[in-house]
């Protein structure tokens, strides 16, 4: 599987942007895809995921009741929506995939990822 993950600029807090994670290769319809975001030098941090059906969803506390993550079997691609924007929501956020009935929340559990795209969020 190959993931692309696309979407990120330049916005102001309390905007709002949509990301995609478009897959490659092979269908994605029975993996978990997650999104993390990562600040340089620091860790890889777990912002949401949602399972190979899309009836479970996970998220991290500071993302609940913002953001929503999604999936379109029919596009092979999963959008993470992004409202209420914070300077502290800014960094480069990637999108993984692992084949789980699971939705894990962390980095080490999911094999395939995409490069990355950045959100910068100003104040």
């Amino acid at each position: 599987v190959q993931l692309q993950a696309s979407g990120g600029g330049l916005v102001q807090a309390g905007g709002s942007l949509r990301l995609s994670c478009a897959a490659s290769g092979r269908t994605f319809s029975s993996h978990a895809i997650a999104w993390f975001r990562q600040d340089p030098g620091k860790e890889r941090d777990f912002v949401t995921a949602i399972s190979w059906s899309g009836r479970t969803t996970s998220y991290a506390d500071s993302v609940k009741g913002r953001f929503t993550i999604s999936r379109d079997t029919a596009k092979n691609t999963v959008y993470l929506q992004m409202n209420s924007l914070k300077p502290e929501d800014t960094a480069v956020y990637y999108c993984a995939a692992q084949y789980t009935t699971r939705v894990p929340t962390t980095s080490r559990e999911y094999e395939f990822w995409g490069q990355g795209t950045l959100v910068t969020v100003s104040s």
